[in-house]
């Protein structure tokens, strides 16, 4: 393997990483800044508000889209299995 095959691994990688990554940090950020205006607004400051609301929209979209990232991780793994067995 010469250095241009090992880049681009490695930046698919780092692709791969932030397409699977990506739906749950968006949204958890999103619930984030709404909860925080919301608190802001009512000046209800606890923070198991936020927390909880959070683990509920990740753990939605696992289950959500779950199937589409394990796809996505299976292809790049077989791709890195091509690689090495070519």
């Amino acid at each position: 393997m010469d250095t241009t095959q090992a880049m681009d691994l490695m930046r698919d990688a780092v692709g791969v990483a932030i397409k699977l990554a990506s739906p749950m940090l968006l949204l958890s950020m999103l619930i984030g800044v709404v909860v925080a205006i919301f608190q802001a607004v009512t000046q209800i400051h606890e923070q198991t508000i936020s927390f909880v609301l959070k683990l509920i929209v990740v753990i939605s979209v696992l289950l959500v889209g779950g199937g589409w990232m394990l796809d996505t991780l299976k292809d790049y793994t077989l791709e890195i299995f091509s690689l090495i067995g070519g």
